[in-house]
Protein backbone atom coordinates (compact mmCIF):
# COMPACT_ATOMS: atom_id res chain seq x y z
CA UNK A 1 0.00 0.00 0.00
CA UNK A 2 1.35 3.66 -1.13
CA UNK A 3 2.13 6.19 1.77
CA UNK A 4 -0.33 8.79 2.48
CA UNK A 5 0.90 12.58 1.32
CA UNK A 6 0.41 14.61 4.23
CA UNK A 7 2.29 17.98 3.25
CA UNK A 8 0.59 19.93 0.86
CA UNK A 9 -2.74 18.32 0.95
CA UNK A 10 -4.84 21.25 -0.92
CA UNK A 11 -2.77 20.55 -3.67
CA UNK A 12 -2.30 17.35 -3.81
CA UNK A 13 -3.84 15.43 -6.63
CA UNK A 14 -6.99 13.10 -6.24
CA UNK A 15 -6.74 9.73 -7.26
CA UNK A 16 -9.04 9.94 -10.19
CA UNK A 17 -7.08 13.04 -11.32
CA UNK A 18 -3.40 11.86 -10.39
CA UNK A 19 -4.72 8.59 -13.25
CA UNK A 20 -5.38 10.96 -15.61
CA UNK A 21 -2.19 12.52 -15.69
CA UNK A 22 -0.27 9.42 -15.31
CA UNK A 23 -2.05 8.37 -18.52
CA UNK A 24 -1.63 11.47 -20.42
CA UNK A 25 1.48 11.82 -20.14
CA UNK A 26 4.61 10.64 -21.87
CA UNK A 27 8.11 10.95 -20.38
CA UNK A 28 9.39 9.87 -16.91
CA UNK A 29 12.75 10.48 -15.45
CA UNK A 30 13.22 7.44 -13.50
CA UNK A 31 16.47 8.00 -10.61
CA UNK A 32 18.31 4.68 -9.59
CA UNK A 33 21.65 4.04 -7.95
CA UNK A 34 25.25 2.75 -8.78
CA UNK A 35 26.33 -0.03 -6.17
CA UNK A 36 28.99 2.94 -4.86
CA UNK A 37 26.15 5.76 -4.47
CA UNK A 38 26.29 7.62 -7.40
CA UNK A 39 22.81 8.82 -8.54
CA UNK A 40 21.81 7.96 -12.22
CA UNK A 41 18.28 10.09 -13.44
CA UNK A 42 17.42 9.08 -16.88
CA UNK A 43 13.78 9.81 -19.45
CA UNK A 44 12.08 6.98 -20.34
CA UNK A 45 8.61 6.05 -21.78
CA UNK A 46 5.96 4.03 -19.25
CA UNK A 47 2.10 3.27 -18.63
CA UNK A 48 0.12 3.19 -15.42
CA UNK A 49 -2.38 0.99 -14.83
CA UNK A 50 -3.93 2.26 -11.89
CA UNK A 51 -1.84 0.53 -9.13
CA UNK A 52 1.84 -0.03 -10.99
CA UNK A 53 4.02 2.12 -13.41
CA UNK A 54 5.08 -0.17 -16.05
CA UNK A 55 8.26 0.93 -17.62
CA UNK A 56 9.41 -0.37 -20.70
CA UNK A 57 13.72 -0.30 -20.51
CA UNK A 58 16.78 -1.15 -22.71
CA UNK A 59 18.58 -3.97 -20.73
CA UNK A 60 21.80 -3.40 -21.63
CA UNK A 61 21.29 0.02 -19.97
CA UNK A 62 22.94 1.65 -16.93
CA UNK A 63 19.11 1.91 -15.67
CA UNK A 64 19.24 -1.70 -15.41
CA UNK A 65 21.91 -3.08 -14.45
CA UNK A 66 21.77 -0.49 -11.20
CA UNK A 67 18.68 -1.71 -10.72
CA UNK A 68 19.83 -5.49 -10.95
CA UNK A 69 22.08 -4.57 -8.56
CA UNK A 70 19.63 -2.03 -5.94
CA UNK A 71 15.98 -2.12 -7.14
CA UNK A 72 15.10 0.70 -5.19
CA UNK A 73 13.53 3.68 -7.96
CA UNK A 74 11.99 6.84 -7.73
CA UNK A 75 10.08 8.15 -10.57
CA UNK A 76 9.13 11.53 -11.29
CA UNK A 77 6.44 12.97 -14.00
CA UNK A 78 6.13 16.31 -14.38
CA UNK A 79 4.85 19.55 -16.53
CA UNK A 80 4.31 22.84 -16.39
CA UNK A 81 5.81 26.20 -17.36
CA UNK A 82 5.01 29.17 -14.92
CA UNK A 83 4.87 28.45 -11.40
CA UNK A 84 1.55 28.51 -10.86
CA UNK A 85 0.88 25.08 -13.70
CA UNK A 86 3.51 23.34 -11.99
CA UNK A 87 2.44 19.40 -11.35
CA UNK A 88 3.22 16.40 -11.01
CA UNK A 89 3.61 12.81 -9.61
CA UNK A 90 6.64 11.03 -8.07
CA UNK A 91 6.96 7.62 -6.92
CA UNK A 92 8.91 5.49 -5.45
CA UNK A 93 9.73 2.09 -4.05
CA UNK A 94 11.29 -1.35 -5.98
CA UNK A 95 11.03 -2.56 -9.87
CA UNK A 96 10.97 -5.78 -10.53
CA UNK A 97 11.36 -7.50 -14.15
CA UNK A 98 8.44 -9.11 -15.29
CA UNK A 99 8.43 -11.15 -18.31
CA UNK A 100 11.74 -12.37 -20.78
CA UNK A 101 14.44 -9.80 -20.62
CA UNK A 102 14.71 -8.71 -23.16
CA UNK A 103 11.82 -8.98 -24.17
CA UNK A 104 10.52 -11.17 -27.72
CA UNK A 105 7.33 -12.04 -26.94
CA UNK A 106 6.84 -14.74 -25.54
CA UNK A 107 3.20 -15.57 -23.71
CA UNK A 108 2.93 -13.35 -20.13
CA UNK A 109 -0.73 -12.80 -18.81
CA UNK A 110 0.94 -10.16 -16.25
CA UNK A 111 2.03 -8.17 -19.27
CA UNK A 112 -1.17 -8.18 -21.14
CA UNK A 113 -2.77 -5.12 -20.13
CA UNK A 114 0.58 -2.91 -19.76
CA UNK A 115 1.61 -4.21 -23.04
CA UNK A 116 -1.59 -3.05 -24.75
CA UNK A 117 -1.83 0.36 -22.80
CA UNK A 118 2.00 1.05 -23.65
CA UNK A 119 1.13 0.04 -27.52
CA UNK A 120 -1.49 2.57 -28.43
CA UNK A 121 -0.28 5.08 -26.17
CA UNK A 122 2.83 5.21 -28.12
CA UNK A 123 2.01 3.65 -31.15
CA UNK A 124 -1.35 4.04 -32.06
CA UNK A 125 -1.49 0.00 -32.13
CA UNK A 126 -3.21 -2.67 -30.54
CA UNK A 127 -0.40 -5.04 -29.95
CA UNK A 128 2.87 -4.41 -28.27
CA UNK A 129 6.01 -4.26 -31.40
CA UNK A 130 9.09 -6.52 -29.42
CA UNK A 131 12.65 -5.37 -30.58
CA UNK A 132 14.46 -8.31 -28.46
CA UNK A 133 16.21 -4.89 -26.63
CA UNK A 134 13.88 -3.97 -24.03
CA UNK A 135 12.58 -5.63 -21.37
CA UNK A 136 9.18 -4.44 -18.49
CA UNK A 137 9.86 -3.21 -15.05
CA UNK A 138 6.91 -2.81 -12.62
CA UNK A 139 7.03 -0.29 -9.85
CA UNK A 140 4.18 -0.88 -7.36
CA UNK A 141 5.15 2.29 -5.35
CA UNK A 142 5.32 2.34 -1.66
CA UNK A 143 5.18 5.94 -1.94
CA UNK A 144 3.22 8.42 -3.98
CA UNK A 145 2.95 12.06 -3.33
CA UNK A 146 1.51 14.62 -6.15
CA UNK A 147 1.31 18.38 -6.70
CA UNK A 148 -1.07 20.82 -8.93
CA UNK A 149 0.26 24.11 -8.36
CA UNK A 150 -3.01 25.02 -10.09
CA UNK A 151 -5.23 24.57 -7.30
CA UNK A 152 -3.15 27.54 -5.39
CA UNK A 153 -5.83 30.29 -4.32
CA UNK A 154 -4.76 33.14 -5.88
CA UNK A 155 -5.79 35.62 -8.70
CA UNK A 156 -4.44 32.78 -11.40
CA UNK A 157 -7.10 30.32 -10.01
CA UNK A 158 -10.27 29.65 -12.11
Amino acid sequence: MAAIQRRGRRITMTDVERDTYLAEQRTCRVATVSTDGRPHVGALWFTWDGSSLWLYSITRSLRWSQLRADPRVAVVVDDGVEYTELRGVELSGRAVTVGEAPRVGEPCPELDAPERLFATKYFGMDTMPHDGRHAWLRLAPEAIMSWDFRKLPGPHSA
